[in-house]
């Protein structure tokens, strides 16, 4: 790891620059998984967490993530500083974004004691009292957190966050996020929001035709198989980053994964042998490829020159990062390049990959201000 890439938290902004206690944590609240980062008053990754945190059933959902969460990294909930941002808003429990930021910051506050900061994007961080007046600032703005992160160690890059349901898409030039939507409505209106990922998405969204045994066939509208299925099928996902339910409940073996992706042609996965499931997965691979490739490419129409664009991958689908930067000849860097591991962690390694998964998290820690 080249760690000269990565500039020291006291070279940030004072606005952003996170004076932590001993034990600080970043927290990404979304709709389906819970991800927590700490940090060393360096900065630096101590632990990481992500937990599987299906919102929609109901805030004991959270509740219960939480002290996972806590149990795993062995912390009191008084004992840490809090910076938090969120997805989880969209969630429909909640009559609209506003009051699902409101009543998800009310929850965090009292559930936690001591400092607790909601991040919420320019405006900065602001105390659970004032998220009301910010909550269009806070609502699904973690994407800015990690862009804004980067942004001071890489003056130029085009930065992907390709997770379990959505993709992230930022332009940084000069050393500041070039983007051109705040809200999620103007993000899917100008690509940098893509709602497809590598494990939640239902894969009637993928394509509506699919390419399998030398034919072009329909796919049907049911939710009978999702994108982890796809990448199970192809060797592409590992475990650990597949928290998910299935679309049957059932589990998440190779042979669950072929009959949930022949449903989706209209088939049974013992009308074929393996390889051609195996196949039908890498057909909707390179659909999904080109659905985000093409949100790429309006970003890089941007620039008059491309050619020294780096492209940096996080997320759970980091992998299709590094395939998309191959197939448009451009440079690729992990966002792991830019993330610091204290020599306290268990299992750098694993610190450092967690971390890259829950990117987020990490970089709302390291903006934190105590106030």
């Amino acid at each position: 790891m080249n760690h000269a890439l990565i500039i020291p938290l006291a070279a940030l902004p004072d606005r952003y620059v996170a004076k932590v206690a001993k034990n600080s944590i970043g927290w990404d609240i979304g709709g389906a998984h819970l991800k927590a980062v700490q940090i060393d008053a360096r900065g630096s990754v101590l632990a990481v967490s992500q937990v599987y945190c299906p919102l929609w059933r109901g805030l004991p959902e959270l509740d219960r993530a939480i002290d996972e969460v806590l149990s795993i990294l062995r912390l009191e909930s008084y004992a840490t500083s809090h910076f938090v941002t969120m997805t989880g808003e969209l969630a429909d429990i909640f009559p609209n974004r506003h009051a699902g930021v409101v009543q998800i910051a009310h929850f965090v506050a009292q559930k936690f004691s001591g400092n607790i900061m909601f991040y919420a994007g320019y405006d900065g961080f602001v105390p659970a009292g004032e998220v009301g007046a910010h909550a269009v600032s806070i609502a699904s703005m973690n994407w800015l957190a990690s862009v804004q992160y980067l942004a001071h160690n890489k003056s130029q890059a085009l930065f992907l966050d390709i997770g379990s349901t959505t993709t992230d898409i930022a332009l940084i030039l000069e050393g500041k996020p070039c983007v051109l939507g705040f809200t999620d409505a103007m993000r899917l209106q100008t690509d940098e929001l893509v709602y497809s990922g590598v494990v939640r998405t239902p894969l009637m969204a993928i394509a509506q035709k699919i390419a399998f045994a030398g034919h072009i066939v329909n796919v049907t509208a049911e939710h009978f198989a999702t994108t982890a299925d796809v990448y199970t099928l192809t060797g592409d996902l590992a475990c650990t980053k597949n928290s998910a339910e299935t679309s049957d409940g059932a589990d998440k073996s190779v042979e669950a994964c072929a009959r949930r992706i022949a449903r989706m042609i209209g088939w049974d996965a013992q009308d074929a042998p393996l390889p051609a499931w195996r196949n039908l997965a890498h057909a909707f691979k390179n659909a999904q490829l080109t659905q985000i490739k093409q949100a790429m490419l309006r970003k890089i129409a941007l620039l008059e020159d491309h050619s020294d664009l780096c492209v940096v991958g996080a997320g759970a689908g980091d992998f299709l990062v590094a395939t998309l930067a191959q197939e448009l000849g451009l440079k690729y860097a992990s966002i792991a390049q830019f993330i610091v591991v204290a020599q306290a962690a268990k299992n750098t390694d694993e610190a450092i990959t967690m971390a890259a998964l829950c990117f987020p998290a990490y970089a709302v820690a390291c903006l934190g201000v105590v106030a």
